[in-house]
């Protein structure tokens, strides 16, 4: 096919081009796996770059970087080598001969300290930055100790501060070793933020200080860009409602003697505790769904209030397309479950086949896990309604996980995205905190605008 760029990926290509050091924050359907490989071919041909490796989430490093690449006319002669698999099967490709070699970020820290490969690549390319956003995890600390031997790097996401702006330190620290937000997450804490919240002597929560947020912008700015598809793209109205159900005195009496006691005790043995905030917030998502597991495991079932709302917005679609998102196990056994007694052909989509099933309209509802389908998957021909049976914390798989639907290529008018709530449960506080996550990373991506005219 041949390549027909807008002039917004024109204008991100020429930025990698003319950036050693670049963060580029794409929306969702902007298309900046093509622009991208666009630049890549570009410093290729030059000879600026040998050897790029690109580091992605395993569906996208499996499938999306090599598609693209046989997509577009102009990459024909690039080459990729994708290494995932077993680690005979990621060695074999590493030292096959290519351009491009395409790895799973869960392998990074294999490929730097136990594969006895030489790290001799010129560029990388972080395929969602935002999965370096922790300081501690051990891809981080792996990909910093050869960051100082590769002289061009590419962070790409549509989230970059999914959870605030505290996630920005690890990823930039990653991009220019530390060189605008400083090399420690203390000192960065110190310059930017203040304690927010404590439990004695322990700060668990931070707040920007008054105009933290433009300095931190600003200092990010020169290696910086960002786009909204809003802006650049023709994309469907997008309408988000709230679908409450309510609990009876008897399941809000459940509910909140486990929100106040931290301790629920169901006799002969069974209890469900919550040790820290954490784990009471897992809880009490769990009890809003409809179910809760067990200290050992075991699931108790509470309520089936979400799944009589689900069963009317499905009545209520006469037959339009459904795509359904779930968390936890339990609901989507309780969700299965309640799809056959409607006798509602369903699927989840984890396969090929299930995707494509979804893609041609023969699915009525569609299950989606968005910690393992949230990114590099195009649902968008297969409808565009989306149901959350279950909410996350996670801004980035909320934000992916609906870009599934609300993207470039979508043909309808309009894309729907219901949340099914429990009213006065932990449900609307996961709302709200979406919504306040939102405006964080709008004022994010706003203030490092990339501004075509210049």
């Amino acid at each position: 096919m041949q390549y027909k760029p807008h002039d917004y990926q024109r204008y991100a290509t020429e930025y990698i081009k003319t950036h050693p050091i670049a963060a580029v924050f794409l929306d969702m359907g902007l298309g900046k796996t093509s622009i991208t490989l666009t630049a890549i071919n570009d410093l290729i041909k030059s000879g600026d770059v040998h050897k790029v490796l690109v580091i992605a989430p395993l569906r996208v490093a499996r499938e999306t970087w090599t598609a693209e690449q046989r997509k577009w006319n102009h990459l024909k002669k690039l080459t990729c080598s994708v290494a995932v698999g077993s680690e005979a099967d990621r060695l074999s490709a590493l030292k096959t001969k290519a351009d491009i070699y395409i790895i799973n970020r869960e392998n990074v820290q294999w490929l730097v300290e136990a594969s006895s490969l030489p790290f001799d690549y010129d560029m990388i390319v972080i395929d969602e930055l935002s999965s370096f956003k922790n300081g501690k995890a051990k891809r981080f600390k792996s990909l910093l100790k050869v960051r100082p031997s590769v002289k061009r790097i590419v962070g790409l996401t549509g989230t970059p501060a999914g959870n605030g702006l505290m996630d920005l330190w690890a990823e930039f620290r990653i991009l220019d070793m530390g060189k605008r937000l400083g090399r420690f997450i203390t000192a960065y804490r110190t310059n930017y933020f203040a304690p927010d919240k404590y439990n004695g002597q322990i700060v668990y929560t931070y707040k920007p200080l008054p105009n933290a947020e433009k300095a931190i912008y600003d200092a990010i700015s020169d290696i910086t860009i960002s786009m909204k598809s809003q802006d650049y793209l023709k994309m469907p109205e997008l309408i988000t409602t709230a679908y409450p159900v309510n609990l009876n005195n008897s399941e809000r009496n459940i509910y909140k003697k486990l929100k106040d006691d931290l301790v629920l005790s169901f006799g002969n043995e069974k209890e469900i505790t919550a040790a820290n905030a954490a784990v009471l917030c897992g809880k009490l998502t769990q009890l809003a769904n409809g179910a809760i597991y067990y200290d050992n495991g075991e699931k108790l079932h509470v309520h089936d209030r979400k799944l009589d709302a689900l069963e009317d917005i499905i009545e209520s679609a006469n037959g339009k397309p459904i795509l359904l998102a779930y968390w936890y196990q339990h609901d989507l056994e309780r969700i299965t479950q309640r799809l056959k007694e409607m006798h509602i052909p369903f699927s989840r989509l984890d396969t090929p086949e299930s995707i494509a099933r979804w893609n041609r309209g023969e699915l009525p509802v569609a299950l989606i896990h968005p910690a393992s389908a949230g990114h590099g998957l195009n649902l968008q021909s297969g409808g565009n309604t989306i149901v959350w049976f279950g909410l996350t914390w996670s801004l980035e798989l909320y934000s992916q996980t609906n870009a599934r639907l609300w993207r470039q290529g979508q043909s309808a008018d309009t894309v729907v995205i219901i949340h099914i709530v429990t009213a006065g449960t932990i449900d609307e506080q996961i709302l709200s905190a979406l919504g306040r996550k939102d405006q964080t990373q709008n004022a994010l991506i706003g203030a490092v605008k990339a501004n075509l005219e210049k």
